[in-house]
């Protein structure tokens, strides 16, 4: 059973607040298993409704007038005896009926028990026919879900906290990694590039080590992908499927920006914006877009038609890769582009952690694979996957650039740490200590008005 940081998070939440909890994200990712383990293991009646499997369960909700109405009809379909304080009900699937979002704070005012609310795609389906009349504003707490990140699947893998925690302490005080240690991380490193972290995959490894089962649960998700696009965009399926299918050879690319003519010589944005929108809004794939300028707010520079598309996770992306890969993966052979790979496991952890995906990209200075904006500071982020690591012309070229104010910078690597003038060199398996929301400084303003305005 894999623990993950979600399972604290929930436990938290629930000791903390009689609110409702509300899991966001990809197919496959965790949440309905998260909710599961911490309501069974806490209350005595757990009910789960999953408005997927039962479509009438859409119409209990969206027939009822009162909150009383919906839990009398609750205790009737799942012929169970309701017990205030001691009893758990899970929506799930809840964008195939987003009206129980507006019953929800009707629900947690009520008081008498606890509520949790599950689903992918929303984004898809609220911005299509199905809309939220009232969102429970002050009684529903959201959380994203995403696969797990490196530090989980190594903590699945036996890592321990000791050991994750002398690592942190190097990167906050950029010191060097003992030798041992940061091999057998590389060779971790390397694992995951394979399995990536969606529970599923993960869990086959732990169970039997074969890579076999383990691309036979990623195709499996990959399949499901699929079925949702041809179920949630049925007019678009064709052109949103070949969008995910170009995600590998795209990023293989020596640019690995998304040429919309590999897909037809005749394609306009236009023509497929939604289409890569909705894309991101299922978060099967992360667009990372073009910043044109690397001064914040990068928001103001972002060119919404220039943009690299990543998967949501790197286990997925191999697995669409040619079988065999694996292994040649952990071998680190030399004709593999570890370039796209190490890319995307980039991407994927700063989405996770809480960052928005840029890059640089000029005719005249290069292009830097991304930018990070913390605190109205911009801080460039190369990905590097071969010995040649210091060897950074775009980086060095936006760096020297004093229009830009740049401070400082990041090469992700597969050597050790080290310090560079103001560049820092850190071992790839870092990245998993590069958070946003843990820096964030105070940002307290106290108004003092003069005494002529005051009574």
């Amino acid at each position: 059973m894999i623990s993950r940081k979600l399972d604290k998070f929930i436990a938290e939440f629930y000791s903390n607040s009689n609110n409702a909890l509300f899991l966001t994200g990809a197919r496959q990712v965790g949440k309905s298993y998260a909710i599961r383990k911490y309501a069974k293991a806490n209350y005595p009646v757990y009910l789960e409704l999953n408005f997927y499997k039962d479509k009438s369960l859409c119409e209990l909700v969206r027939t009822a007038n009162t909150e009383q109405e919906i839990l009398q009809r609750i205790s009737l379909y799942t012929r169970t005896n309701l017990k205030a304080g001691k009893t758990f009900i899970f929506f799930d699937e809840i964008q195939k009926c987003p009206e129980i979002i507006t019953m929800v704070k009707f629900l947690v005012e009520d008081g008498r028990y606890k509520y949790a609310l599950s689903g992918s795609l929303l984004g898809v389906e609220l911005n299509g026919k199905k809309k939220v009349e009232s969102w429970p504003v002050g009684y529903m707490k959201e959380e994203r879900v995403f696969p797990l990140d490196f530090e989980e699947f190594i903590s699945a893998l036996g890592v321990s906290e000791q050991i994750i925690d002398t690592l942190r302490e190097c990167w906050n005080n950029k010191t060097k990694v003992d030798d041992m240690i940061h091999t057998e991380m590389m060779k971790l490193f390397h694992l995951y590039l394979i399995i990536g972290g969606m529970p599923a995959p993960v869990q086959s490894y732990l169970d039997t080590q074969d890579f076999v089962r383990v691309e036979a649960k990623q195709k499996e998700i990959l399949d499901l992908y699929k079925q949702d696009v041809k179920n949630y965009n049925p007019g678009r399926e064709l052109q949103i499927n070949e969008i995910f299918e170009l995600i590998p050879p795209e990023l293989n690319a020596p640019n690995k920006r998304f040429i919309l003519k590999d897909m037809n010589e005749t394609a306009r944005f236009r023509q497929y914006a939604n289409d890569f929108l909705w894309l991101k809004q299922a978060e099967m794939a992360l667009p990372t877009f073009n910043a044109e300028i690397p001064v914040a707010p990068l928001k103001l520079s972002e060119k919404r038609n220039l943009f690299k598309l990543f998967q949501n996770d790197v286990g997925l992306l191999s697995c669409q890769y040619a079988s065999g890969i694996q292994l040649r993966i952990l071998k680190g052979e030399t004709n593999i582009n570890f370039g796209a790979i190490y890319e995307n496991v980039v991407a994927q952890e700063l989405n996770c952690h809480g960052w928005n995906l840029y890059y640089f990209n000029s005719k005249t200075q290069g292009e830097v694979d991304f930018l990070l904006e913390r605190d109205a500071e911009i801080i460039p982020l190369e990905v590097k996957s071969g010995k040649y690591y210091q060897r950074h012309n775009a980086l060095s070229n936006v760096m020297s650039n004093n229009e830009y104010k740049i401070q400082r910078a990041i090469v992700l690597c597969n050597e050790n740490i080290k310090e560079k003038g103001n560049i820092l060199y850190a071992p790839i398996y870092m990245l998993m200590f590069m958070h946003q929301r843990e820096h964030a400084k105070e940002s307290v303003y106290k108004l003092v008005l003069p005494d002529f305005m005051t009574k």
